[in-house]
């Protein structure tokens, strides 16, 4: 007898079975599996990346789709997680062409698996493609994908509060070539794994941000706005500098005048002064995230004045609040800015800004559907 389908055990490639007892023995290792992960203490990285016992590699884990300039983009498939095949002269890894997503998949408050807002990562990855040389994946195609590699990994989607099942889409040119050019072939993959709060100290309690005076994240007219991945490694060297002096990260300025905020190392920055929430605007600089996009709507729903103006350190050193937003780290609350030797505290110890918790409450609770989703932003997978 053969299994095949589209969800759990159900989703993965026709294999051949001699019995029921066979059948039984497989879910048992698939359950061993899913024990394994302690919930309680779930980090951010791969140690619970979407994978299966070697005995069962043939189960299916993650996405990967080709494009070819006779066929464009195939179908694409879910294959077991593991190595992608590529020359040494894969345009990705010479010159760089390659762009990505971050997505959260979690376990709702009605029991089942959702997404959020899954068209927005697709708009973005289709930009980022267009601004890098790269055919963009279809919409619709991106965000079958994302639901067909969160129903194939559901075992590893953490209990609701828990944590949740990180996604990884990503848009590489792998294929070969000498010269500066467009690669003559294009790979589309999601992975995913299991993950906790993005920050060590969890995901309510306030970091400490250094500001940054010599380096910069991006300039005008360069790749700031968009999630290319030559946009992310050149902040190593300031944030792990950071880290060793005791902050979570760095806060980076404009490259012009080194006077207006712009955004962390990986995250969009909001300032709060009364009922005025302000966030720096999209100017090529910024990186456009889905989770600022829905602060900005949520906070104006709820009565914030939201102002998307540039915000200048100085104004910010003065506000009542600071958090940052994106996918990895949701809402969180900034508990300090060292700026010139000075340091400006925003929270009492690890208590994070009664907006701050405000508005990560408000988020989360339609992310997970506690809440009502009036602008249909939540996405039901299995």
């Amino acid at each position: 007898m053969q299994l095949r389908g589209s969800v759990g055990l159900a989703s993965r490639p026709a294999v051949r079975l001699q019995s029921k007892r066979a059948i039984c023995l497989i879910k048992a290792a698939v359950a061993s599996e899913k024990t394994e992960i302690d919930w309680e203490t779930l980090g951010f990285g791969l140690n619970n990346v979407a994978k299966v016992l070697p005995t069962l590699a043939w189960l299916s884990t993650m996405y990967v789709a080709e494009w070819t300039e006779e066929g464009g983009w195939d179908k694409g498939s879910l294959k077991p997680y593991g190595p992608l095949e590529m020359m040494p002269s894969a345009q990705v890894l010479n010159y760089g062409q390659g762009c990505f997503e971050g997505m959260k998949a979690q376990t709702s408050a009605k029991g089942r698996v959702v997404v959020f807002r899954p068209d927005k990562n697709a708009e973005r990855i289709g930009n980022g493609a267009e601004r890098l040389c790269m055919p963009p994946v279809p919409a619709d195609q991106f965000v079958e994908a994302v639901k067909a590699v969160v129903a194939a990994n559901k075992d590893f989607v953490p209990p609701m509060g828990k944590g949740s099942l990180y996604l990884r889409p990503l848009l590489i040119g792998s294929g070969a070539i000498l010269g500066l050019g467009p690669a003559p072939s294009y790979t589309f993959t999601i992975f995913a794994a299991a993950v906790g709060a993005y920050f060590k100290g969890g995901q309510l309690t306030p970091i400490n941000l250094l500001v940054e005076e010599h380096f910069h994240r991006a300039a005008p007219g360069g790749m700031g706005g968009t999630k290319a991945s030559g946009n992310y490694s050149p902040v190593l060297v300031t944030q792990l500098a950071a880290k060793k002096e005791g902050f979570s990260d760095v806060v980076y300025l404009d490259a012009k005048t080194d006077t207006y905020l712009e955004e962390v190392s990986s995250c969009n920055i909001f300032v709060v002064k009364g009922k005025t929430i302000r966030t720096p605007p999209l100017c090529g600089t910024i990186l456009p995230g889905v989770t600022r996009r829905s602060i900005i709507e949520l906070a104006t729903m709820r009565g914030y004045t939201v102002e998307e103006v540039p915000v200048s350190i100085h104004e910010a050193m003065e506000a009542d609040e600071v958090f940052t937003t994106g996918t990895a780290v949701v809402v969180c609350s900034v508990g300090s800015f060292t700026y010139q030797g000075k340091r400006k505290d925003f929270t009492d110890g690890d208590t994070p800004g009664a907006v701050t918790l405000e508005i990560y409450t408000a988020l989360t609770d339609i992310q997970t559907e506690r809440a009502d989703d009036p602008a249909n932003w939540i996405v039901p997978v299995c």
